[in-house]
């Protein structure tokens, strides 16, 4: 049996300043239908993560971010498909009005309240960490 290389995947933390974390819904006619994500994307050949993420933003929300450091990284596999490496990113700022260009909707969230969306399965893991992560930050 051959092993796939993963197909490489990036996506954006991006915190106003009261901490509120955007997640954006993807449409009824998507894949996944109206499941909760980070925004973000397929990195292409010959692109860097940072570039990807990047090229994404600017695609999906019209803005410039700066890409900050790395949040976390793991593999992750649909049932039938070719496995995701997932890499996160804090997006430190941006330029740029912000614009829902490609989502059914976009939101603002508390870390604490984004276990109660219907995230797509990839993103559960790293969704129940910053929800504990923010909860024992406020506690601390």
């Amino acid at each position: 049996m051959k092993l796939r290389t993963p197909v490489l995947v990036v996506a954006a933390v991006i915190a106003r300043e009261d901490r509120h974390i955007l997640i954006c819904q993807r449409k009824s006619t998507d894949r996944h239908s109206l499941k909760w994500e980070f925004p973000g994307g397929k990195v292409e050949p010959e692109e860097s993560p940072r570039d990807a993420l990047r090229r994404e933003l600017r695609e999906e929300l019209d803005i410039e971010a700066e890409i900050g450091q790395e949040i976390s990284r793991y593999e992750y596999q649909y049932p039938g498909r070719t496995p995701i490496l997932l890499i996160f990113f804090q997006v430190e700022r941006y330029t740029g009005e912000m614009r829902n260009r490609i989502f059914e909707q976009i939101q603002w969230e508390s870390p604490a309240d984004l276990p109660s969306f219907d995230f797509l399965d990839g993103d559960i893991d790293f969704v129940r960490r910053l929800a504990r992560n923010h909860a024992r930050s406020a506690a601390g």
